[in-house]
Order: structure tokens, then sequence, then C-alpha cells
């Protein structure tokens, strides 16, 4: 990582896989950030930049990356390992980090909660430019794609044929939306479509406010 690779990431800006930080305010928010990439498609954060990518340089390399690490192994569960570069720019030093997408999702942050009733605040992914709690659904389908987890088996019954048809016809679908349109709970609506996403045959699209569901393939009318 040099110079010419910090300006071609500031050029792309903030993003999917991309975070501006203008400095480390807490392992704990660093924990999640890390944790959001590993349990996605992984990204790079580049510490001392601000959210309109001017740089500010970072104060103190050695305690920032302590910070880093200390998040990465101590505050997430699997730890997170992560590759750091000092970079030299214009006279103040950005330090870069990089994670590499898990493969021993999910990640929990082991940090201190807001809602310590709800296990899945323990979980966040990366949506759009932001970090995110992640659903139940979500940490289901992440919790399916470790190479430890067991088997898919998907069985097509009448509840899975009335869901077809309904995305069918109207192309999107919720939890709650589903187990009222067959009469089941919405526990039982949500294994159902944790396994089709499993299988390809649906799309999970996850937003900050509601997530929907769709056929993964295109249904010609």
């Amino acid at each position: 990582m040099n110079f010419h690779d910090v300006n071609l990431i500031i050029e792309q800006g903030e993003g999917f896989n991309i975070e501006f930080k203008r400095r480390i305010s807490s392992a704990e928010k660093i924990a999640r950030t890390l944790i959001s990439f590993a349990n996605t498609k992984g990204g790079t954060i580049l510490f001392g930049v601000d959210d309109n990518g001017s740089i500010v340089g970072v104060e103190s390399e050695k305690s920032e990356i302590e910070l880093i690490e200390t998040a990465g192994s101590e505050l997430s569960d699997p730890p997170i390992r992560t590759e750091i570069d000092i970079v030299p720019f214009n006279g103040k030093d950005v330090i870069v980090c990089s994670i590499a997408e898990s493969r021993t999702k999910p990640h929990y942050f082991l940090g201190p909660q807001d809602r310590l009733d709800s296990e899945n605040t323990r979980v966040y992914i990366r949506v759009n430019d932001k970090t995110v709690m992640a659903s139940k659904e979500v940490v289901k389908i992440l919790q399916d794609e470790n190479p430890n987890a067991p088997p898919l088996t998907v069985a097509i019954g009448e509840n899975e044929r009335r869901l077809f048809q309904q995305l069918e016809q109207h192309d999107r679908i919720t939890v709650r939306e589903f187990g009222r349109m067959v009469n089941i709970s919405d526990r039982r609506a949500s294994r159902i479509l944790v396994r089709l996403v499993r299988a390809g045959v649906v799309r999970i699209h996850t937003h900050e406010k509601e997530e929907f569901f769709t056929l993964a393939y295109e249904v010609k009318h």
C-alpha cells in the first residue's frame, strides 16, 4: 500500500467497502466496523481521513494501531485478523486497515450493548455505506455460510409454492407478510425464507428500516 493506492481509495469515496475515519474514538466503535466488513464482503478503513476525503493524519500510529488490534482480537468472536499499513501522505500519516471477507461468519461484538436482551445487537453487517445491526434472518444466513454448518436441505411444500406464486405476482414480501399469508408464525416464516435464500431460490434485500425478499431469478410476464 502506497501514496498512489491511498489516493485511489480516497477518490472512490466512502461506500459499501470503504470507510474514512478522522480518528479512533474507541475500540468498541472500530470493532463494530471491522465486524460489519468481515461479515459482509470485506473492506478498507482509512484512519486519518475526514468524511469529505481530506487528509488530517493520525496523532499516534502506535496507540491507534493497538486500538485497532484490540478491536479485532478482543472485541470480536471469533477474532478478526486485519492487515495494517502506515502510508505517508503529504507530510501526514494515514493508517490503512484492510479486512477480508470472513470464512468463519458470523462475527459477534463483545463490547457493551445498548439492548442486552437481543443477541442480534451483537452482529453487524455493511449496508450501503453504513454499519448496521443484522436481523435474525441475516444472522442465520451468515451462520449457514460457515464451512462447518450442517448440509442444507430444502423441501418444497404448499407454503413454498404459495410464496413463489405471490412473488411472481407482487415481486417482494416480508417475513410478517409471508407468515400471515400462509397462516404460520413469523418464526416459521423466517426459517422457510432463510432456507430458500441459502438454496439460491430467494434473495434477501437488507435495508436500514425493513428487509424484504424477492425471487432470485427474473420472472417474465
